[in-house]
C-alpha cells in the first residue's frame, strides 16, 4: 500500500546509480516529514482503530489524507464523520492541520469544521498541546476520542452546542441526531 516507502528505495538506488556512472552525485533530497510519515503511516494501519479509516487519496502523498470516524457508541453514535488533514513541511515540530469535512453539531467541532483538540495545539499553558514526540496514530486517537472520553462540554468551541447539553440533554441528543441524520448517515 504505500508506495513513498518504495520511491524513497528508487531515489537511493538512483543515486547510487548515477554516482557509479557520472563520478559525482547528483542529490535528491526526501524531506524528514516524508520520512517520518512512511514509518508512522505503516504503524497506523498496524494499529488501526475499529471505528477509523484512513484514507490517501494518492498512494505517493502521505502528508494529506481523510479519516473516517463511525463511532460505535455516545450521542454521535453510527454517525460518519469525514475529517481532511494536511500535515505541513515542517511536521513533526508543528501538527497537522485538521478540520471536519462533516457538519457536525458538537461541542469541541465547529459547524464550519474547526477542530479543538488540545494535542493539534503548537502551544499550551498545561503541555497536553503539540510535542515532536507524537505522531499520526495519537492524532487518530485523539479526533476518535472526541466522540467519547475527551468530550469536553466545559471549554468548548461551539458555545451554543455546550450551553444547550447544560440547559436540556434531550434537545442536545435531538439536535446531534438531526445532524447526523442530515449530514453524517450513510444513506446520505
Amino acid at each position: 500500500m504505500i508506495t513513498l516507502s518504495k520511491k524513497i528505495k528508487e531515489e537511493r538506488d538512483k543515486k547510487e546509480k548515477v554516482k557509479s556512472t557520472s563520478g559525482s552525485p547528483k542529490i535528491s533530497r526526501i524531506s524528514v516529514r516524508d520520512k517520518l510519515l512512511v514509518k508512522e503511516v505503516t504503524e497506523l494501519e498496524e494499529n488501526a482503530l475499529d471505528s477509523c479509516k484512513v484514507e490517501f487519496k494518492d498512494p505517493n502523498v502521505l502528508h494529506e489524507f481523510t479519516l473516517t470516524i463511525t463511532p460505535g457508541e455516545g450521542y454521535w453514535k453510527d454517525g460518519i464523520f469525514i475529517f481532511h488533514v494536511l500535515i505541513p513541511e515542517d511536521y513533526n515540530i508543528k501538527p497537522p492541520h485538521v478540520s471536519c469535512e462533516t457538519k457536525i453539531w458538537h461541542p469541541n467541532i465547529s459547524e464550519n469544521g474547526e477542530v479543538c483538540l488540545s494535542l493539534l495545539r503548537e502551544h499550551t499553558l498545561d503541555g497536553s498541546g503539540w510535542a515532536p514526540t507524537r505522531k499520526l496514530k495519537d492524532i487518530v486517537w485523539g479526533l476518535n476520542s472526541l466522540f467519547t472520553d475527551l468530550l469536553n462540554f466545559d471549554d468548548p468551541l461551539n458555545v451554543e452546542a455546550s450551553e444547550l447539553f447544560f440547559k436540556n440533554k434531550e434537545s442536545f441528543r435531538r439536535r446531534v441526531e438531526d445532524y447526523i441524520r442530515l449530514y453524517a448517515s450513510p444513506r446520505r
